[in-house]
């Protein structure tokens, strides 16, 4: 269960996201972005950890929420098919 603190951040980010997604999506496709929402700081990095690391990093005691640019979830889980 999400708490109503963490879904706030989540939507807040999902916002900021949706406002900045064509110039992210053609700039960053598939690298990863951590939204601080409060500040509205974005940080990019070709792996999830280190989106999140330069989050944290910058906004020690904030939430951050991160996507993956250019998909509908963060990661894929299972078989793929070729």
């Amino acid at each position: 269960m999400i708490s109503d603190e963490t879904r706030s951040i989540i939507d807040r980010a999902k916002r900021i996201y949706e406002e900045n997604r064509q110039s992210w999506e053609e700039k960053h496709r598939g690298r990863f972005v951590a939204i601080e929402p409060v500040s509205g700081d974005s940080f990019f990095a070709d792996t999830f950890d280190a989106s999140v690391k330069a989050a944290r990093t910058n906004h020690p005691t904030r939430l951050s929420h991160t996507i993956w640019i250019g998909h509908d979830a963060a990661f894929h889980m299972g078989a793929m098919n070729r």
